[in-house]
């Protein structure tokens, strides 16, 4: 079983920066991809960011690119999603998955395990 716990969440003005941390338990953290997606009230959850199992590929939705930047920290067994520049379409839970393999994806069924969320609101 694996645990994943998000962190740093909160409320920021539009244009205003807020990273999120997720810690992971419960198996070998550096085997294995991760990704955030994220969630508003009525909607599917939505991919925003995947990483590889080394931090050497990473995949972004056009609708973060060049804002956001995910990375790890293996030897924490830690995931970072740095936001910067949010904008009030960002406002929504954030999760984080921990996916079945190495490899980074954007497709939500390959990921085996989901955090709580974490919620970002972002003020116009």
């Amino acid at each position: 079983q694996v645990q994943l716990v998000e962190s740093g969440g909160g409320l920021v003005q539009a244009g205003g920066s807020l990273r999120l941390s997720c810690a992971a338990s419960g198996r070998t953290f550096s085997r294995y991809a991760m990704g955030w997606f994220r969630q508003v009230p009525g909607k599917e959850r939505e991919f925003a960011a995947a990483i590889s199992w080394s931090g050497g590929l990473t995949y972004y939705a056009d609708s973060v690119k060049g804002r956001f930047t995910i990375s790890r920290d293996n030897a924490k067994s830690t995931v970072f999603l740095q936001m910067n520049s949010l904008e009030p379409e960002d406002t929504a839970v954030y999760y984080c998955a921990a996916a079945r393999g190495s490899i980074a994806t954007m497709n939500k069924g390959e990921y085996a395990y989901w955090g709580q969320g974490t919620q970002v609101t972002v003020s116009s």
